[in-house]
């Protein structure tokens, strides 16, 4: 009996990656190409269907093995007809990818959010594979993230659900580029921590965030961090308002939804057990439910930058079983 195989490809704005991956879950070979927001969709789908066609080359399989192709991309989704409803920027509206993509290819192909993607592969093959209910939190420019619940990708209607980043923690607070204002990624992104350590920066000409980065425009997630862990009060200051936000936040997720798990993701997860005991020491202590009833774990992601290809991979597989 033949082996079967997916393929699960990872969109974004620079470059495309994509893997081989068979049915036990481990990935054959992994390739990349750029993309470019000039190739137009057309010329994108072709770029993507390309890789797909490099990888049943390279490990010299036929296509008639492989049994679909599932894509992670950006922006909003319409994920059961495969359309890219919008991604601002390649400047594409109601894209239809996977048709596109088929037809390229002459195999099934599926898309959904790159953020549902890497949350799907962190909950099936990752930091998550030994539960059934995981939320997956990335701490990026913005927070991203997604929720897998009985196994399954919860995407709300029309796959417009699962917008972690934009539930509101702070009312009339800092305004989020969505329009509103104190939203959960305005105290939680990597881009809302280096906000903070910038000004508190500036507000202490003598902390020791100016020897980790003597230049603010250098300021980086770690330079709080840094500094915090040789003593510096200004940064342990900038740490604890943002493990708070952060706690705050998930805070609500998992009191709405009740996971088993929290992945965290994203160059912030990084400092690892810096991070992460405090932040569970925050959300055990505010948990409507306590955790030695509905026990809680707050995790780092283990896939890295694999997850959404990962997470494409087993989209696919779900939508073909």
């Amino acid at each position: 009996m033949n082996k079967k195989y997916y393929i699960g490809i990872d969109l974004g704005g620079m470059s495309a990656k994509a893997g081989l991956i068979g049915e036990e879950g481990t990935i054959r070979c992994m390739t990349r190409v750029e993309t470019r927001a000039e190739d137009g969709a057309t010329g994108t789908a072709k770029r993507i269907a390309g890789l797909a066609k490099e990888l049943i080359r390279e490990y010299e399989i036929e296509r008639e093995d492989v049994i679909a192709v599932g894509i992670g991309s950006p922006g909003v989704i319409d994920s059961a007809n495969g359309v890219v409803v919008y991604w601002s920027n390649f400047g594409w509206k109601d894209v239809p990818l996977a048709r596109l993509v088929s037809e390229e290819l002459g195999l099934p192909v599926f898309v959904t959010n790159d953020a549902n993607a890497a949350a799907l592969g962190e909950a099936r093959y990752g930091s998550g594979k030994k539960y059934e209910d995981s939320v997956m939190i990335t701490l990026g420019t913005g927070v991203g993230g997604g929720i897998v619940m009985g196994g399954k990708l919860v995407e709300g209607y029309r796959s417009a659900g699962a917008e972690l980043g934009h539930t509101v923690i702070r009312k009339g607070g800092i305004p989020c580029t969505c329009g509103r204002r104190g939203c959960f990624e305005c105290y939680a992104s990597a881009t809302a921590l280096k906000r903070e350590t910038r000004l508190a920066m500036e507000r202490n000409r003598d902390s020791l965030m100016w020897k980790e980065t003597p230049m603010l425009e250098d300021v980086s997630g770690k330079t709080a961090f840094a500094a915090a862990k040789l003593g510096d009060r200004s940064a342990k200051r900038v740490v604890k308002n943002y493990v708070e936000g952060l706690g705050e936040g998930i805070v609500n997720i998992v009191n709405l939804l009740r996971p088993e798990v929290v992945i965290i993701g994203g160059g912030v997860s990084n400092e690892g057990e810096n991070l992460l005991k405090p932040l569970r020491r925050y959300v055990e202590k505010y948990l409507y439910a306590p955790s030695d009833y509905a026990p809680l774990e707050i995790v780092k992601a283990s896939l890295g930058n694999d997850a959404g290809v990962y997470g494409a991979a087993e989209y696919a597989i779900q939508k073909t079983i």
